[in-house]
């Protein structure tokens, strides 16, 4: 099956992927771009994992400080150099999730850190599987792989505080 260059570009823009890689998995989808964006994903959320234990110590702290100066936070975004740090799309991330932290008020990074008799919801409380206040039907955690796939190296959340005046 002939894949129309124009297909091709609408895949790479909606996932960063090379080339090659849209073509085959809109062969394999058989020209369809919703499927082959989700087999994409899947493959960049394989490598991603494949990635997890590199470390992390380029990146950026972002701070957000909400109107009227009442509320606040900082976050900490690691990723493996400093090339994919100074990018527009990772400092976009940085400060969604920095505004995430001071919207949605999370106790932990991450489940592991919950204590044990802590028994509210998981995504109510850990940062990482709450949903992502710019797309619900993704968690941040997932976002942060999307990202970490599209630019081909490891990208973390490493840590975050929340600041409310007067707590």
């Amino acid at each position: 099956m002939a894949i129309a260059v124009e297909l091709v570009r609408t895949l790479r823009d909606l996932t960063g992927a090379g080339i090659l890689e849209c073509k085959n998995a809109l062969e394999a989808s058989q020209g369809d771009v919703e499927k082959a964006t989700e087999d994409l994903r899947r493959k960049g959320f394989a490598q991603a994992l494949k990635r997890a234990d590199r470390t992390t110590d380029q990146g950026v702290i972002e701070a957000y400080i909400h109107t009227g100066g009442r509320l606040g936070a900082l976050v900490e975004l690691g990723c493996e150099t400093d090339f994919v740090a100074r990018t527009s799309e990772f400092k976009e991330l940085a400060h969604a999730i920095a505004m995430q932290v001071v919207a949605m008020a999370p106790d932990y990074l991450d489940e592991a850190e919950m204590e044990e008799g802590d028994v509210r919801p998981v995504a109510q409380v850990s940062l990482l599987q709450q949903p992502f206040i710019r797309d619900n039907s993704s968690s941040v955690g997932e976002v942060v792989q999307e990202l970490a796939a599209k630019v081909g190296e490891n990208v973390r959340v490493l840590r975050f505080t929340r600041l409310a005046l007067g707590e």
